[in-house]
């Protein structure tokens, strides 16, 4: 029982998880994770990994281990990130449950023993309108030429780059669900957009407003009209058929915020103003977390406590107790 080598049961729970349905990004992150494991522990069987051991590893996570950020600029070695380090023990401790179940190494599961890293959630900070009117002006001319400075350029991708930030924020997509659309996905007639591979692999039926639904017109018409229905609905600059990577959509976004003077530009930036939007005008919780793709109300209350913290201040400079001192 005792000699599955760790690297062997890393590649059994793996192939598990692939048939489950779980995305690439979701395996890419399990094989990340548990290759830190391997690394540092050397290639011992499974059940020789106890308590002891298994806590060695997480105080050198904590203490020593360091990598280099990614992206094309460099950057000094970091430590990891406390919510890092929490998503390591979760794969450590799924893939002895794992292991358990398939009779591969005896109970009871010894990351129970290894207290779960605590980490806060990151800050919500959704975009404000100019912001988001300065990225969608940006998507659309370059950077001041440096040899005439009042000079702009067309940019040969404006049409793209305009709807997806309009789809990022008319629907709150994380990033790998935008990348994975397909023109089949999108129904120009009834303005509807299929999410078919979210978190979970849990598909969902989303709306798209009117400027959304012109803004993917425009870029539509100016593709070949003989794509197949399983070509992108956002294609690759390499090609009317590849799809846009998410490395290649991060890059597009951070570009667009240092043409726009708007710093910390990302994909889930759009999600929070979405979700905080879509508060803030009226529509409830339920329906949101549906709309997001979540399977709890965990997220989606962290919205909430923001719309009524808009609530709370807009109450005390509004009300007549308050400013009429009496």
């Amino acid at each position: 029982m005792n000699e599955l080598l760790l690297s062997r049961a890393i590649e059994g729970f793996l192939l598990h998880k692939a048939a489950e349905g779980r995305s690439p990004r979701t395996l890419s992150d399990y094989r990340n994770s548990l290759g830190k494991l391997l690394a540092h522990a050397g290639d011992v069987p499974l059940g020789a990994l106890g308590v002891p051991p298994l806590r060695a590893f997480f105080a050198f996570l904590n203490d020593s281990y360091t990598t280099t950020p990614a992206g094309c600029a460099p950057r000094p070695r970091q430590a990891l990130s406390p919510k890092t380090v929490k998503n390591i023990h979760a794969a450590v401790s799924s893939l002895f449950t794992w292991a358990i179940d398939e009779g591969l190494v005896a109970a009871p599961n010894p990351m129970r023993r290894i207290q779960r890293p605590k980490a806060e959630p990151p800050p919500i900070d959704p975009f404000t309108k100019d912001e988001v009117v300065a990225l969608l002006r940006a998507t659309r001319e370059t950077k001041p030429w440096r040899t005439r400075p009042t000079v702009r350029s067309q940019r040969p991708t404006a049409l793209r780059d305009y709807a997806i930030l309009l789809a990022l924020l008319d629907c709150g997509l994380r990033a790998s669900e935008l990348c994975a659309l397909t023109l089949a996905d999108y129904d120009e007639t009834t303005g509807h957009l299929i999410v078919r591979k979210g978190k979970g692999n849990k598909g969902r039926l989303l709306r798209v407003e009117q400027p959304t639904r012109r803004a993917l017109w425009k870029y539509r018409v100016s593709r070949p009209a003989t794509l197949p229905p399983e070509a992108p609905l956002f294609a690759s600059t390499n090609g009317q058929t590849l799809p846009m990577s998410r490395h290649a959509l991060l890059r597009i976004l951070h570009r667009c915020g240092q043409r726009a003077l708007v710093a910390n530009v990302h994909p889930h930036r759009f999600r929070h103003t979405f979700a905080i939007e879509f508060l803030r005008n009226g529509g409830d919780i339920y329906t949101l977390q549906q709309m997001l793709g979540h399977t709890s109300l965990d997220m989606v209350k962290r919205y909430l406590k923001i719309v009524q913290t808009d609530l709370d201040n807009q109450h005390k400079s509004a009300s007549p107790v308050a400013n009429w001192r009496l």
